[in-house]
């Protein structure tokens, strides 16, 4: 890997199953940012290439389309990377089932993140003997 190459960054950006934007839509904002990036069509969304203030330039645009339901996460491995890219190796690339896991949570997330509730992380308080007694009396009733 030439020094040039080891500077930049490989990010993935997946859409969630409710995302306003279909993955040409993506791919086509992406280009049109016009940014010095590899750009990588995948079954999920894209794959970016660049320079890291470049992809976090481009995944942040990614994501202000529609916050809730655009996914990112570091990719170790550059786009056609012969030691990943499934044309060279044959199959599925390795990570790509986790990721086939990890798309089946994206609903969840992105209700979470449209419909946020404030949770507690303090453990409850056990409920007194006397206290259940009283309650469970007037469930009789």
């Amino acid at each position: 890997m030439s020094l040039e190459e080891s500077s930049k960054v490989t990010r993935m950006i997946i859409l969630g199953p409710a995302a306003n934007i279909s993955q040409p839509e993506l791919i086509r904002k992406l280009h049109m940012m016009e940014l010095p990036l590899t750009i990588k069509s995948t079954c999920y969304g894209a794959v970016v290439n660049g320079e890291e203030s470049v992809v976090n330039k481009a995944v942040e645009e990614a994501r202000n389309l529609d916050y809730c339901n655009v996914f990112t996460k570091d990719r170790g491995f550059p786009p056609g990377d012969p030691r990943r890219c499934r044309a060279k190796r044959g199959g599925a690339r390795e990570g790509f089932h986790q990721l086939e896991k990890e798309f089946e949570l994206l609903g969840f997330v992105s209700e979470a993140l449209e419909h946020p509730k404030k949770v507690s992380l303090k453990k409850p308080t056990k409920v007194s003997v006397d206290t259940f007694k009283k309650i469970a009396k007037e469930c009789e009733k």
